[in-house]
């Protein structure tokens, strides 16, 4: 089941899934680390999948700042483009609710520019740096929900979870909303 809601003509919706096989979508975002680099998680499936020119063009782009977004093509992914935002740390980069809402405006703001019809975002700092995943997803949600108006070029958002659990929270967020 995939749970959808259209808003100012975006649809956004919940999948389970792999970030690195969506290939219905244009960009997909990467939860990277500071350095751009290979990672676990969905840094590590990214890129696994993309293979070493993924690596080799993120060297020039890092370091990245907490919040911030920059992109790159897809190299061997389905995608065209990845574009890698950096998370904050749940209790060390302050203030996070604000830091996690710039990850997501600011991957949209770059899809805007490079005229992106489709993005799937992961559950940025869910992982590895310990957001709690209900707060993360209101988070993520009531952000992009406030942007849809602004999309001129981004018609689909999908939030591509890995665990079940994952996936029914993040779409018992999205349906009060």
């Amino acid at each position: 089941m995939v749970v959808k809601k259209i808003i100012s003509g975006v649809t956004i919706e919940c999948v389970k899934g792999d970030m690195a096989s969506q290939a219905d979508i244009t960009a997909v975002v990467n939860a990277a680390n500071a350095q751009l680099r290979m990672g676990g998680g969905v840094a590590g499936a990214i890129h696994r999948a993309a293979g070493p020119g993924l690596s080799e063009e993120c060297r020039s782009l890092a370091p990245i700042a907490v919040g911030e977004a920059v992109i790159t093509g897809g190299h061997n992914l389905p995608n065209r483009y990845v574009i890698h935002c950096l998370g904050p740390v749940y209790g060390t980069d302050k203030p996070e609710n604000e830091l996690l809402a710039r990850c997501y405006r600011n991957a949209l703001r770059l899809a805007e520019k490079h005229e992106i019809d489709s993005i799937a975002f992961p559950a940025i700092s869910t992982g590895a740096f310990d957001y709690p995943v209900e707060e993360a997803a209101s988070v993520a949600f009531s952000n992009v929900l406030e942007m849809t108006s602004e999309l001129k070029y981004v018609k689909r958002i999908r939030f591509v979870l890995y665990s079940e659990k994952d996936l029914e929270i993040h779409e018992r967020v999205l349906s009060v909303l």
